[in-house]
């Protein structure tokens, strides 16, 4: 490339920044680009947009895009979002970070930004386990997965975030791989066409901890197993979108529906003088 030409996303991509941290076969760098062309299809103004992030590899991605970007600590993305969104509505406001981050650390915040509607886009990173910090097991880690702390297998119940951000309120609900690139550019277009509270899940490959210790291959051998056992399924129940090692993994958009927000139920209430 000459110094004439520039990157199709050079306006929402910190060159300055790169090259990025992540490992050979991450599908952040798939996932990444997905979100900057449904920005960038959307047609919203960049200086209305901000994105947000709490710590771990996903957590990177802000610094990164080039809007207004905050990269805040560990767990805390969604509160901070909420200050920015309730401070300003005007704002499009995307909180893109990991598993670990929203659910573990960040499970309560989440929950609560989802029953309040607050307008939010949710955008997580599921790659099963805390890649960053050493592969540890965390609130998404399938039942028998190994990671360093369960080199024998993992016998905690995880979490299934598509039924978990449903019930707790959520407006627009999906999950999609980092395979499904177009799909995934798609839905993330139509969250920011939704007002209110969206989640959408990725899952993503992690083939240097999470992939190696399972077996799975380097990161085009886990994208080629999406390829072969995901199943779309548009508006199920969430509950029977579970996710196991063994079974298929079930994708597609579950939830789309409309409801006042908590900036629209604000002004209804009324305060005696």
């Amino acid at each position: 490339m000459n110094r004439n030409e520039v990157h199709p996303m050079d306006r929402l991509i910190r060159a300055d920044r790169m090259p990025h941290i992540w490992c050979p076969g991450c599908g952040l760098g798939t996932n990444f680009t997905c979100f900057l062309e449904a920005l960038n299809q959307s047609g919203l103004d960049p200086d209305k947009n901000v994105i947000v992030s709490g710590i771990g590899c996903t957590g990177r991605v802000p610094g990164y895009t080039n809007i207004d970007s905050y990269h805040t600590t560990h767990g805390r993305a969604i509160p901070f979002a909420t200050g920015l969104k309730l401070a300003n509505p005007e704002l499009t406001v995307t909180v893109f970070s990991g598993d670990g981050d929203l659910f573990a650390i960040g499970g309560n915040h989440f929950i609560h930004a989802a029953r309040r509607n607050v307008d939010l886009k949710i955008i997580c990173v599921n790659n099963f386990n805390y890649g960053m910090t050493g592969g540890q097991f965390g609130s998404t880690t399938p039942l028998g997965a190994k990671t360093t702390t369960s080199p024998y297998g993992n016998y905690e119940h995880p979490f299934n975030l598509v039924q978990l951000a449903a019930a707790s309120g959520a407006v627009y609900v999906a999950r999609w791989t980092s395979l499904h690139v177009r799909r995934l550019t798609n839905s993330i277009k139509e969250a920011f066409a939704k007002k209110g509270f969206t989640f959408i899940e990725i899952i993503s490959p992690c083939p240097v901890s999470f992939g190696r210790r399972n077996k799975l291959g380097e990161g085009l051998d886990e994208m080629r197993y999406y390829r072969e056992n995901s199943v779309i399924r548009h508006g199920i129940d969430p509950n029977e979108a579970d996710l196991d090692l063994n079974e298929k993994i079930i994708v597609g958009k579950f939830i789309d529906i409309d409801k006042p927000t908590f900036l629209d139920n604000q002004p209804k209430l009324h305060i005696p003088d």
